[in-house]
């Protein structure tokens, strides 16, 4: 019986790609989740808890460890398939 509730994107196959990447950017870069964290100016348990995924990334986030990173936006999210045309708007 359903109960409502929504499931988790943690559990979704784009997030959970997410957060693979998340790790293997701040592996390749060198740096210890102590680093990321004393470069963002953020608690240990934020990147540890980002990269399990107890965490929700927050866009803003997102863009600070790209940088960090020294990698594109979009080296963290999985790539899109084409799904026919694109919308248009209605006038």
């Amino acid at each position: 019986m359903p109960t409502g509730r929504r499931r988790s994107a943690v559990r979704e196959p784009e997030y959970r790609y997410l957060m693979d990447r998340m790790r293997e950017a701040r592996v390749e870069s060198g740096m210890t989740q102590s680093e990321v964290a004393a470069a963002l100016n953020r608690p240990l348990s934020f990147v540890s808890k980002c990269e399990l995924g107890e965490r929700r990334i927050d866009p803003v986030d997102l863009d600070k460890l790209a940088e960090l990173y020294d990698k594109p936006l979009d080296y963290f999210l999985p790539k899109r398939q084409a799904r026919g045309k694109p919308r248009t708007r209605r006038k």
